[in-house]
C-alpha cells in the first residue's frame, strides 16, 4: 500500500490535516472513498458496534447513510500524540420520518506507519432536534 500522507509521529498541524482529510470523506459519503483510510483489517468500536475490516466498514457505512439522511458532520481537533489523534465530533441527519437529530461524540485513533486508521473508537449520543436548530448547514 501506498503511503496515505500526513504520516505519524504527527504535529498539530498535520493532526489537523488527518482531520479536515477525515471530514471531507465522511461527507462525501462514499462508503468506499472512506473506507480506504482504513488498515484493510482496521477495528471500529462504533457506538455499541464492533466492524474489523474494509469491508465491513463500507457495508455499515452504507447502511448508515440510507438510515441517516441528508448527513453532514463536522470534526474539530482534541489532542494528538505520536500515531494517535483524539477528535470532538457533531453531525446532524435527519431519519426517514423527517425527525432531526445532531450527533455528539469523541473520537480516539490510532494510525500505521503508513498513515493509514487501525483503530477507531467512537463514542456517541444524539440529541433530537428540530429543523430550525440546525447549525450545519
Amino acid at each position: 500500500m501506498e503511503p496515505r500522507h500526513p504520516l505519524p509521529p504527527f504535529t498539530e498541524e498535520t493532526a489537523r490535516q488527518k482531520i479536515q482529510m477525515a471530514e471531507d470523506a465522511w461527507n462525501s459519503k462514499d462508503p468506499e472513498r472512506v473506507s480506504k483510510a482504513y488498515t484493510i483489517e482496521s477495528e471500529w468500536r462504533n457506538r455499541d458496534r464492533f466492524i474489523t475490516g474494509r469491508q465491513e466498514i463500507v457495508a455499515f457505512l452504507k447502511e448508515k447513510w440510507n438510515k441517516e439522511i441528508d448527513y453532514k458532520l463536522r470534526k474539530d481537533y482534541w489532542a494528538h500524540t505520536g500515531n494517535r489523534i483524539a477528535v470532538r465530533f457533531e453531525y446532524e441527519y435527519r431519519n426517514a420520518n423527517g425527525d432531526w437529530f445532531r450527533a455528539y461524540g469523541n473520537e480516539n485513533w490510532e494510525f500505521d506507519e503508513l498513515g493509514y486508521m487501525s483503530l477507531r473508537y467512537a463514542s456517541i449520543n444524539d440529541l433530537a432536534i428540530k429543523e430550525s436548530e440546525r447549525k450545519i448547514l
